[in-house]
Parts: C-alpha cells; structure tokens; sequence
C-alpha cells in the first residue's frame, strides 16, 4: 500500500522503531478504516490494528493489510496490547501524535512500556495528506457538487419569518438530501447584525426583509469534505451592503489570481488586505484567509498574513475573505479551490454575483 510505504519512509528518516497513531482522520488515510474508537501501531514491516469487539470485523473487512487485536475484553487493556506487541517486536522507540495523545494517555503509556523510548511526533501523517491524490480530489468535487446543490436548493426556502435554526436545519437536510453522507461540519448560518460574526452559531432571530445572510456550510462524501461560503440578501440591497459585497468579491478574485504552486501563504492573504487597506476597512477582516479541506474541515496548509506554508500543486484549500462590521452585519465568500501548477480549479461553483431574494 502506497501510504503505509510512505509513512515507513518518514519513521526510516526519524529513527523511528515504531509510530503509534490515534488520530481518526490519520488512521483512515493510512488504513481505510471508517470507524472511530481505534489505534494503529506501525512498525517497519508490521502493522497492527487496536480495536474493540464493535469493531473488529469491520476493521478486518477494511484494513485487510493490518494484524486486529482487541482490546476492551477480559482484563486486556490498551497498554497492555501495545505492551505485547512491542515486546513480541523489540521496538524500542516508539513515535505518537502529540497533539492527539492526551497526558493521561501518555503516563499510562509511560508506565507500561518500561524500556521503550516515547517520542513524540507532530505532522509526520499530515505531511503525506498535504497535497491530495487524484481519486482525493475527486471525493471532495463530488462533496462540493452536493453543497452547490443544496444552496440552490435552499434560495427557494429563505424567506422573512423564518429562524436561522430553521434555515440551517433545512439546508443540512438538503446537503443530505443531494446524495452526500451529511454536512462536511456544522453549518453557520446567521442573518442581520449576526453576520459580523465569522462564526457564529445558528439562532432563534427571525429573518427580516433587508437582511444578508451568510452560510457556511459542505458536503461530506466518503470521508472527504467541501467548504464554501455564500452570502445574500433578503429582499433588496441597500448602497452599502452592494458596496461591501463587491470589495469582498474584488478581493477574493485578487488573491485566486495569485494561488499557484510555489506560492507563500501569505502572498495571497496580502492581495486580499491591499483591496480592504485602500478603502480602510482592513480591521474588518479578522480571520486567515483560508485552510486545507480533506478529511478535516481545517488542515494544513494555511494562508495567512504570516502563513509560510507554500502551496503546492494538488493541495486543497479555501478562499474565504470577508469583512465583518460591528451593529451592521458582514460579508464572506468562500470557495473550495484546487491548486494548479499554473493557476486553480475551482470546485465550488455557485454564482458570487450577489443574490436578492
């Protein structure tokens, strides 16, 4: 299997013996594996799967590479199952995730493995995950499709009277509803003054006639997720929700121009501050200007204004500029791109001329 070579590839180059992995989203890029509640130990020729009983036979239909052990019956404990296989395969340094290893976990692990050195790793998965492959790139278009689907969809449902709770339930069932395993995360819908808040959370305000209303929300389709942010107006635009809309829109198009491989983080992020700064409105912009998407909502890369990721061809991100102004409301408008050598494709296609319902 191509990815387990390459995490061998990476333990090699750390001096690693073995790499303990507990992190969900690694555990089914490495092993296939859809469930949740589980564990992977990765030795240089070995790989074992840890689960319990309510998943060891899906695991041996998915991860039909990886030795199953179960824990969680008799008196067999976590510890004690990693402590035999280490023991069985002399691993003597043995890499976890930090930042998925709780320090519970860790002094557990401490006292039950006497002997074998615990090294902690950070990203030696993400680094593989962080430009996508062909047939990745395909289940997040498909995740992104469905979401375009559902906004359309969901144009012919936005009325005055309606609750934000009410409208973000029903372009959940929607996303759903267009063939996509669920929502890609929780969706942020808010309407009004609650649209200077860049993540605010659906709530029982009734949508008034003037209104924006923004949504940002995704599709979820066999692990992989879309990102994409809208934003409308109920009813008709007054001067100033046109004009601040429109820098949203100028500046987005300014930093896609720019996307490629071998770009800075930051490079994009600067274009989008050079359209706000001209008409000083760049302390409205209060958030990076966007993330990977995979199996995780927010994974590497990033942009920002001291992002120094560099964007490489077949990395996913999102674009998401937006201004958000205090007692008056704001404006975001995102999409899911694919970078390019030359340039991007861009997944999410839903028009970003301004729409009044």
């Amino acid at each position: 299997m191509k990815r387990l070579k390459q995490v061998r590839r990476i333990l090699k180059e750390q001096g690693l013996d073995g790499l303990f992995l507990i992190t969900d989203a690694n555990i089914r890029y490495v092993s296939g594996f859809t469930g949740s509640d589980s564990y992977l130990l990765l030795t240089p020729d070995k790989e074992f799967f840890i689960t319990d009983g309510r998943y060891t036979e899906q695991a041996a239909n998915e991860c039909p590479e990886f030795q199953v052990r179960e824990w969680k019956k008799a008196d067999l404990s976590l510890t004690k199952v990693l402590h035999k296989i280490v023991t069985e395969l002399t691993v003597k340094k043995l890499g976890f995730e930090q930042n998925g290893v709780s320090y519970q976990l860790y002094q557990q692990l401490a006292s039950s493995l006497a002997g074998v050195e615990l090294v902690p790793t950070k990203g030696l998965v993400e680094r593989i995950r962080y430009t996508k492959e062909p047939a990745e790139i395909d289940k997040i278009s498909k995740a992104a499709v469905f979401a375009d689907q559902a906004f359309e969809q969901i144009l012919g449902f936005i009325k005055p009277g309606l609750t934000e709770k009410e409208v973000a339930a029903e372009l959940a069932y929607y996303i759903s509803k267009t063939g996509a395993d669920g929502p890609g995360f929780p969706t942020i819908l808010v309407s009004g003054v609650n649209t200077s808040l860049p993540h605010g959370i659906p709530s029982d305000r009734l949508i008034t006639e003037g209104d924006l209303v923004t949504m940002d929300f995704g599709g979820l389709y066999d692990g992989y997720r879309s990102d994409m942010t809208r934003t409308i107006v109920v009813g008709k635009a007054d001067s100033e929700q046109h004009r601040i809309y429109q820098l949203v829109k100028e500046a987005q198009l300014a930093a896609l121009e720019v996307i490629k491989d071998g770009v800075q983080g930051d490079q994009p992020d600067r274009r989008v501050r050079e359209v706000f700064t001209r008409e000083g409105l760049t302390d409205k912009f209060r958030h990076g200007l966007g993330h990977g998407v995979g199996l995780q909502i927010h994974e590497n890369p990033f942009m920002g204004v001291n992002c120094q990721d560099v964007l490489q061809a077949g990395c996913v991100i999102t674009v998401e500029p937006g201004l958000y102004i205090p007692e008056w409301g704001g404006v975001r408008i995102e999409d899911t791109v694919v970078v390019q050598k030359e340039g991007i494709e861009i997944l999410t296609n839903s028009t970003k001329e301004l729409i009044e319902l």
